[in-house]
């Protein structure tokens, strides 16, 4: 399979007629039989850079969910045993595979998605990332060994196998998400069922070829340690319900948050929730313009707005706002608009006529509330109206309100000015998301209010750089509605895990804690 993929053109400057041949022949050479694409009455997908039909996959009912769960905590029982760094190993060919196929699995990612090359090949990386990071845990699952009231007596924290875990992806990261959690659970014991977006089935089609090709090199993996389900919003939900999963991992809404988190809580189940992000920057008076310019344009406008990290609100100090906005409107105005795979064009695709739609309904409820808008039209490229290309929208509010306080998934920047630090940090703070935030600043007091307890209440704050873009060494994830689950780095893993208290008495006598005294005449 390697030379099959060295084989094949890295360019893709294809012509919109070709999408549908090169997307096959990418499927093709990273392992997916194209009849899995060729179903006859499947489900439609489309590629969002010109709206061709690039296949139809057949889906799985919600009723195919109970027996890939039961494989998959058959396959835990056997995995929960195999000593950790060997787990690792897995994980290390995992990364292999993805080595060898970065540049195809890239390309699928822009032909599916909409990406330009550039962001379809970090996306990749991130999975080959987050592999040789989990590669390096499966040596460090390590507990506490902690201090104990009572002579020879040892208490310490072990770390076990939690169970099958679900992962269920949005359409932006079509095949990252799944690695953060997919490398973590594997190297904690745990089996993976995937259920992708319904929009980027291809891309999940791919990489589950790449990692079956990661098992059958391991060797003596149990069948079911990574499943993959194709279906719509139904096979989730019995993904959801299934008493035997464990943990489920879900990205996407703030509503659809709403319907998995309680049905998870019922039966006791974990959640890790990444959901909405009303993302917002500050630039303050002593902030070099110049680099904040930079930050601005990529946070707000890169993967046309449709990252869950995008800058969505900037509040601007009233000393430089005539400085900077009018340079940002320009920046908008002359930034390219069109097939990413095309040199010069920063802006991409929406997804779908959806997007569009939601993108002008909330320009509309802007322009009403008093906003004055830069940007935003439809933007007609070779493909015609067939896909959704659309200039970034900048819009200029005079109050926090309206459509500012609600997220919508397209490239749409609310910008307003303030006073005071305080005022900023009130309205970065002021909407229900808390994902991510930055600050432009070169004032350290400024810089470290904001990183601090007072400061940002999101689950990420950064200092002149934008919001958007994260390294997996850190955990991802955000507070409030943005539904607190941490993913990737630092120890996102113990989410995957169950932790047991151990107390080991190796005396002859029997103290209880606290000094409570409980003798018997034996």
């Amino acid at each position: 399979m390697t030379a099959s993929l060295a084989s094949l053109p890295a360019s893709s400057s294809a012509t919109p007629s070709s999408v549908t041949a090169q997307a096959h022949a990418l499927l093709q050479a990273l392992g997916v039989p194209l009849d899995q694409v060729q179903a006859e009455g499947g489900w439609p997908v489309r590629s969002p850079l010109t709206g061709e039909l690039l296949g139809q996959v057949a889906l799985q009912p919600a009723s195919a969910v109970t027996a890939v769960v039961d494989q998959a905590q058959r396959a835990f029982l056997a995995w929960r045993e195999v000593p950790a760094p060997r787990r690792g190993e897995l994980v290390r060919l995992l990364g292999e595979e993805l080595r060898a196929a970065k540049t195809q699995l890239g390309q699928l990612v822009t032909l599916e998605v909409g990406k330009s090359p550039s962001e379809g090949e970090g996306e990749v990386q991130e999975m080959i990332d987050i592999c040789d990071f989990a590669v390096g845990l499966s040596r460090q699952l390590h507990g506490l060994t902690l201090a104990t009231e009572r002579a020879q007596h040892r208490m310490m924290e072990t770390w076990h196998p939690l169970g099958v875990c679900g992962v269920i992806s949005a359409f932006n990261f079509p095949v990252a998400v799944w690695s953060w959690n997919a490398a973590l659970a594997l190297v904690c014991g745990d089996p993976v069922v995937w259920k992708p977006s319904e929009k980027t089935p291809l891309t999940a089609l791919a990489t589950h070829a790449i990692a079956q090709r990661a098992l059958a090199r391991f060797g003596d993996a149990p069948e079911g340690l990574l499943s993959l389900l194709i279906g719509e919003r139904d096979t989730g939900a019995a993904l959801v319900d299934d008493p035997r999963v464990a943990l489920v991992s879900a990205t996407g809404s703030t509503a659809m948050g709403r319907a998995v988190a309680p049905k998870l809580a019922a039966r006791f189940a974990r959640a890790l929730l990444e959901l909405g992000g009303n993302n917002a920057a500050i630039v303050a008076p002593s902030a070099d313009l110049d680099l904040a310019l930079r930050g601005i344009a990529f946070a707000a406008m890169g993967t046309a707005g449709q990252r869950c990290t995008t800058l969505r609100r900037l509040f601007v100090h009233e000393s430089i706002y005539d400085t900077l906005v009018p340079r940002l409107v320009r920046a908008y105005a002359s930034v390219g608009v069109g097939d990413p795979r095309e040199p010069g064009n920063l802006v991409g695709p929406l997804i779908d006529e959806a997007a569009w739609q939601a993108m002008q309904q909330a320009l509309v409820a802007a322009r009403a509330a008093g906003g004055t808008v830069h940007g935003g039209e439809r933007v007609l490229t070779a493909a015609g109206a067939a896909a959704c290309y659309a200039r970034p929208a900048l819009v200029e509010m005079p109050t926090h309100t309206g459509p500012v306080l609600h997220e919508t998934f397209a490239p749409i920047l609310y910008v307003l000015r303030y006073q005071t630090l305080d005022e900023a940090i009130a309205l970065n703070n002021a909407v229900g998301a808390g994902l991510s935030s930055s600050i432009f600043t070169l004032n350290l007091r400024e810089a470290e209010r904001f990183v601090s307890a007072t400061g940002s209440d999101c689950g990420i704050a950064n200092v002149n750089i934008g919001p958007s873009g994260a390294e997996i060494g850190g955990a991802f994830g955000g507070e409030k509605e943005t539904g607190g689950g941490r993913e990737a780095g630092s120890d996102s893993w113990k989410a995957y895990m169950r932790r047991a208290t151990n107390t080991i008495n190796y005396s002859t006598e029997l103290p209880l804690a606290q000094g409570v005294k409980f003798d018997l005449d034996a």
